[in-house]
C-alpha cells in the first residue's frame, strides 16, 4: 500500500509541475496590460508601466514563472488585483464554501446511485433496470445552467419550497445552511447520479457473473448475504474509482452552479478572476482546483486497493 501511494505522489509532482507551466502560460496570454488591468482605464502609461514593473511582468518569462512557483509553493500567492485581498486566504475561504456544497452533493449522490446501480443489476433487463438506465441516461444530458433554471423557477419561485439564494443568513444553524444548499446541490446531483449509477450496475452485473457468487449460491446461502458480503466489495471497486474522477469534475461543475446561484465559492471566484483578468487569483484557483482533482483520484486509488487485495499485492 505505501509502494502504491509512493507511485502516485510521484506521478502526481509532475504533473502538477506541468499544469503549472501550462496555466501560466495561459494566463500569461490573456490579452491585457496588467497594470492597465490593476488600475484601470484613465492611469497614464508612467503609472501602468510603474506597476507592470512592480509587479515583475518586465522581467523574462521564465524568470517570472520561477518566481511565481516559488511563491506558490511558500503559500504567498500576493494580492487580489480587484479585492485588494490576500490570494490565499480568500482561496482558502471559497474552497472552503465549495467543499461544503460538493460534500452535500456527494453525501446523496453516493449512496443514492450505489443503491440504484445495484437494484438495477438485480433486476437485470427488467422493467426496474429500463427505468433506472433511462432516467439515469436522461439526468446526465441535462447541462448544469438549464436544470438549475428550472429547479429556481419551479421550486424557489413558484411553490417556493426552497430559498433562491444559497447563501444562510448570518449566524445560521447547520441545518439551515444545508437547507439553502440543497437546490444548488440538486444539479450536481443530476449529471453524476447516471455516471455512477452505470458503474455500479456493470460492477455488480460482472460481480455476480464471477465463480465465487455461483460457488455461494450452490452452498445455499442467503441471497441478501451473497449480494452484500460476496459482490458487492468487489462491484464497489470500479465504482470507487470513477467517483475519484467525478470529484475533480464536480470541482469544474461548480463554476456553472455557483454563478447561477450567486454561492461564494472556489467555482465562482475562479469565474469572476477570469472576466475580471483578476491573475494573481485566476492562477491560484486553477491550481488549487487541478491539485484536488488529482488528489482525490489518488484516494480513489488507495480505496481500490483497500477493496481489491489483487490491485494492493498485484505488481
Amino acid at each position: 500500500m505505501l509502494r502504491l501511494i509512493v507511485r502516485r505522489l510521484l506521478f502526481i509532482v509532475p504533473t502538477l509541475l506541468l499544469v503549472s507551466i501550462v496555466i501560466f502560460l495561459l494566463v500569461e496570454v490573456v490579452p491585457g496590460d496588467p497594470g492597465r488591468v490593476k488600475l484601470g482605464p484613465y492611469a497614464s502609461a508612467e503609472q501602468v508601466a510603474q506597476v507592470d514593473h512592480q509587479l515583475g511582468f518586465d522581467r523574462p518569462l521564465a524568470q517570472r514563472y520561477v518566481r511565481w512557483l516559488g511563491s506558490f509553493l511558500t503559500l504567498h500567492w500576493g494580492d487580489s488585483w480587484n479585492l485588494g485581498v490576500p490570494v490565499f486566504s480568500l482561496t482558502m475561504q471559497r474552497l472552503w464554501s465549495s467543499a461544503q456544497l460538493a460534500a452535500l452533493a456527494l453525501v446523496i449522490i453516493i449512496p443514492l446511485s450505489i443503491l440504484l446501480g445495484v437494484v438495477a443489476a438485480l433486476r437485470r433487463d427488467g422493467i426496474a433496470d429500463r427505468i433506472i438506465t433511462v432516467t439515469s441516461l436522461s439526468l446526465t444530458v441535462i447541462p448544469e445552467f438549464v436544470s438549475g433554471v428550472v429547479l429556481i423557477v419551479l421550486f424557489a419561485v413558484t411553490i417556493k419550497i426552497f430559498p433562491v439564494s444559497a447563501v444562510a443568513p448570518a449566524g445560521s444553524g447547520p441545518f439551515t445552511r444545508i437547507y439553502h444548499l440543497i437546490l444548488p446541490a440538486i444539479p450536481l446531483m443530476f449529471v453524476e447520479l447516471g455516471y455512477i449509477a452505470r458503474m455500479a450496475r456493470a460492477g455488480m452485473i460482472e460481480a455476480l457473473d464471477t465463480a465465487y457468487v455461483r460457488t455461494a449460491t450452490l452452498k445455499g446461502l442467503p441471497r441478501r448475504r451473497i449480494v452484500v458480503t460476496h459482490a458487492l466489495r468487489n462491484a464497489l471497486a470500479p465504482t470507487v474509482a470513477v467517483i475519484g474522477t467525478q470529484i475533480g469534475w464536480l470541482v469544474g461543475g461548480l463554476v456553472v452552479v455557483e454563478t447561477l446561484f450567486n454561492y461564494p465559492g472556489i467555482g465562482k471566484l475562479m469565474a469572476d478572476s477570469a472576466t475580471l483578468k483578476d491573475v494573481p487569483v485566476l492562477e491560484a484557483t486553477v491550481l488549487v482546483v487541478a491539485a484536488i482533482y488529482m488528489l482525490s483520484n489518488l484516494a480513489a486509488d488507495v480505496i481500490v486497493a483497500l477493496l481489491n487485495p489483487r490491485v494492493r499485492f498485484g505488481r
